[in-house]
């Protein structure tokens, strides 16, 4: 009996196809945590990278031999619909498709409205369209990654999935149409498509120019020697801060579950810019005390009066955005998703990997 159960386990196992995910922006921060995530699942990932004159796969190489990477972009509906054609032969019976692909700095957007709203929207467009196009609909199950960012002036505190939007960026607006375009295929195509609205979520594959990671790598550089100040905008805008490793997994579970919805991650807690600073110099014993007020506000290390931290009107944003607070519990009901990393651990892991002297 017992060589029975083994035999018909093995059997099981080998006549079960492999899944395949396809992943837009397999480069980013969310894409690379993504792929390993998927990887260490079994799957088999197809990610999209853009053509650039310098290498820009620093994040997935360590898995970069195990990943089968195509040139695209989302600007192009072409090669999105080619790169699905090709994925199509290989037969499988499911296909996850992550499109984590955007031009995603907020106060960039401003400077680079239309090329925004090309990759972020009409990307998103492109990509369901592209779908339907290969006949992939009845297999594929699509996450799109909305954002936080579309509350903007919020309209209540804390936000939730019912929470109604007020972007205030030429990113949030572009992200709300392809949040609503990505349900809109839901209902009227029966796609099976999820967003997950995101709020803040960093780690030490932050990109360089987000406001976490240019204080922990600010720090660092001060640290060794390499830089004298570390200058910001907005101290008191206050973030839902979480850890990309925990919402990539929430990004497979929604694509798991039997019926497709939307659904808020966040940490139900809030820390503004200010914090983030204070705890980031602390890690390293560096207990800084603000001087000043508004653009004349500094932040000084209390132990020998040295200026670190400076504000300058040059980072601030055209129309702010003053606080986001998520609220996750149908995620958590749902889903059983729950965050494991607290605003401490995201800190101090980002920190020690900026200030390694």
């Amino acid at each position: 009996m017992q060589y029975f159960y083994i035999f018909v386990f093995n059997y099981i196992e080998m006549s079960e196809e492999k899944r395949v995910a396809f992943i837009t922006g397999i480069t980013g921060q969310d894409g690379s945590y993504l792929a390993e995530l998927l990887l260490e699942k079994g799957y088999t990932v197809y990610g999209i990278i853009r053509r650039s004159s310098s290498i820009n796969t620093s994040r997935i190489d360590p898995i970069f031999d195990r990943l089968n990477l195509r040139y695209g972009d989302l600007t192009d509906g072409t090669q999105l619909c080619q790169i699905l054609a090709e994925i199509k032969e290989t037969c499988p019976s499911r296909l996850e498709i992550y499109n984590l692909g955007a031009m995603s700095h907020v106060k960039i957007s401003f400077e680079v409205a239309e090329y925004t709203a090309d990759v972020d929207a009409l990307g998103t467009l492109r990509l369901l369209n592209a779908i339907r196009t290969c006949g992939l609909s009845s297999i594929t199950r699509f996450y799109q990654a909305s954002t936080s960012e579309m509350y903007g002036k919020v309209q209540e505190v804390p936000q939730t999935e019912n929470t109604p939007f007020y972007p205030r960026s030429p990113y949030g607006v572009a992200k709300l149409y392809a949040h609503w375009i990505t349900k809109n295929y839901r209902e009227s195509y029966g796609l099976f498509a999820c967003s997950g609205i995101l709020f803040n979520h960093e780690s030490p594959r932050r990109g360089h120019n987000f406001v976490t990671r240019k204080i922990t790598l600010a720090l660092g550089n001060i640290l060794r020697g390499e830089q004298d100040v570390l200058v910001l905008g907005n101290l008191n805008a206050k973030r839902d801060f979480g850890h990309a490793k925990d919402y990539v997994y929430g990004m497979w579970l929604m694509l798991q579950q039997d019926v497709p919805d939307d659904y808020v991650l966040s940490t139900n807690e809030f820390h503004s810019v200010r914090e983030f600073v204070e705890m980031a110099f602390l890690e390293k014993g560096v207990r800084i005390v603000w001087k000043g007020h508004g653009l004349e506000e500094e932040g000084v290390d209390e132990s020998t009066g040295k200026v670190y931290v400076k504000v300058s009107d040059k980072y601030f944003r055209p129309a702010e955005v003053d606080e986001l607070l998520g609220n996750s519990e149908k995620a958590r009901r749902e889903l059983g998703w729950q965050p494991k990393y607290s605003f401490g651990d995201l800190v101090r892991e980002m920190v020690n990997a900026d200030t390694n002297l």
